[in-house]
C-alpha cells in the first residue's frame, strides 16, 4: 500500500509498505478522508512536541471497515471514525475516567504512524460509529472534539464573556462551544482573513486584532470593563500564551489548549491577586465526540464550513508547504483517498 511519511522536518516521501495483518482487539479501516491540523502541520516545520522522525502523520480520520476483530456492533463495510489517542486503560489517569491524558498515551499519528495510508489497523475500542454522517464530517469530529473538550474544561455558564485567541481549526470549534455554551464569545488572532471567518461563517460578533495598540482597552470595552472570565488560548505560540495572561478577568479562568515547547511566565501578583485558574487541555473524550456529533446532526454547526481546501492523497506532498502559508487562506485541508 502507499503511505506517505514525514521523514525529517520539511521533507515528506511517498513509500510503499505492507497492509497491516489483523491483530486481537484490532480492526483493520480502509482510509477515506484525512484532516489536516495543527499537529501535521508543526511535526511538518519541526516545532512539535512529543514527536519522533520518521513518522506517517494523520489522526483526523474517516474510513471504512474492512477486518473488525473484537468490535461489537461494528460490521464489515461501516462508515467510522476513530479516537485516535491510544490509551493504556491502567494508569491513574485511566483509572480516573481521563484517558485523554494517559500516562503512557499514543496519539496516532505522533507517538505512533497515523493514517496517512491505504489502511490502518486501529484499537477496536477506537472505533465510532458514523450515525450517518459523511466521511468529510467524520474527519472533523476529532479536530472540533478538542475545543469542546477545552470548553467543557473552562465550565462556562450562559452570559460569560469568553476570549478565544486563535482562529485556526481548533479555535474556530472552541468559538462555536462556547457559544453553545451561552458565552458571548470574543475571537482573538494577528490574522485579519480569520477574523473575518469568524464574523462571515461562525457570526462571531466580537473580533479583536492581536496586533492593535489598544488591545486591553478593546476588551474593556466589550465586557463593560470587567474583562473576560474565560480566556482559552488555541494558538500554542508562547507570546500569546504569556500575553494573555493579562485579558483575565478577577476570578477568571485561563485554559491552554495550544501547546507549545517552551515554559510559560507570568507576574505572579498580577495572578494572585486574580485568584484565578490556569487549566490545560489535552486531547478530548468519546463524550465529547458524541457531543460533536450531536451538534453536527442538530444543526448547531456546520461542519463542512471548515473546509477551504480539498485534495487528493497524491497532490499531498506537493501541496503540502503551501498550507503553511497565510496568505493561502487555508482553514481545513481534507485529504480524500482513492
Amino acid at each position: 500500500m502507499k503511505t506517505l511519511v514525514c521523514t525529517q522536518p520539511w521533507h515528506l516521501e511517498y513509500q510503499t509498505a505492507a497492509e497491516p495483518v489483523l491483530a486481537t482487539n484490532h480492526t483493520i479501516i480502509k482510509i477515506k478522508r484525512i484532516g489536516i491540523c495543527g499537529t501535521d502541520l508543526h511535526a511538518y516545520e519541526g516545532t512539535q512536541p512529543y514527536f519522533e522522525y520518521p513518522r506517517i502523520l494523520g489522526h483526523e480520520l474517516a474510513g471504512e471497515i474492512v477486518e473488525p476483530n473484537n468490535a461489537p456492533g461494528f460490521e464489515t463495510g461501516e462508515a467510522v471514525t476513530i479516537i485516535p489517542y491510544f490509551n493504556c486503560g491502567a494508569c491513574i489517569a485511566c483509572q480516573s475516567g481521563k484517558p485523554n491524558c494517559c500516562v503512557n498515551l499514543k496519539v496516532c499519528g505522533v507517538h505512533v504512524d497515523g493514517g496517512m495510508r491505504e489502511y490502518l489497523s486501529v484499537p477496536s475500542w477506537s472505533l465510532v460509529h458514523s450515525n450517518s454522517l459523511s466521511f468529510e464530517e467524520l474527519a472533523l469530529v476529532e479536530p472540533l472534539a478538542i475545543g469542546a473538550h477545552g470548553v467543557k474544561r473552562a465550565g462556562i455558564s450562559a452570559g460569560e464573556s469568553a476570549l478565544v485567541i486563535g482562529a485556526g481549526p481548533i479555535g474556530l470549534g472552541t468559538m462555536e462551544f462556547a457559544r453553545i455554551a451561552g458565552a458571548k464569545v470574543i475571537a482573538m488572532d494577528v490574522n485579519a482573513s480569520r477574523l473575518a471567518f469568524c464574523k462571515d461563517k461562525l457570526k462571531v460578533e466580537y473580533l479583536v486584532n492581536a496586533l492593535s495598540s489598544n488591545v486591553l482597552e478593546q476588551l474593556r470595552d466589550i465586557t463593560n470593563g470587567d474583562m473576560p472570565t474565560v480566556v482559552i488560548d488555541a494558538t500554542g505560540n508562547l507570546n500569546a500564551i504569556n500575553n494573555a495572561f493579562q485579558y483575565m478577568a478577577h476570578g477568571g479562568r485561563y485554559v491552554l489548549i495550544g501547546l507549545q515547547r517552551g515554559d510559560i511566565s507570568f507576574s505572579h501578583p498580577e495572578f494572585h491577586k486574580r485568584e484565578a485558574t490556569l487549566m490545560s487541555s489535552r486531547n478530548a473524550t468519546r463524550t465529547d465526540f458524541e457531543l460533536v456529533m450531536n451538534s453536527f446532526k442538530d444543526g448547531l454547526i456546520n461542519p463542512l464550513t471548515y473546509i477551504t481546501h480539498r485534495i487528493r492523497f497524491d497532490q499531498v506532498k506537493d501541496e503540502f508547504p503551501n498550507w503553511l502559508k497565510p496568505e493561502n487562506g487555508v482553514i481545513k485541508a481534507m485529504v480524500e483517498m482513492g
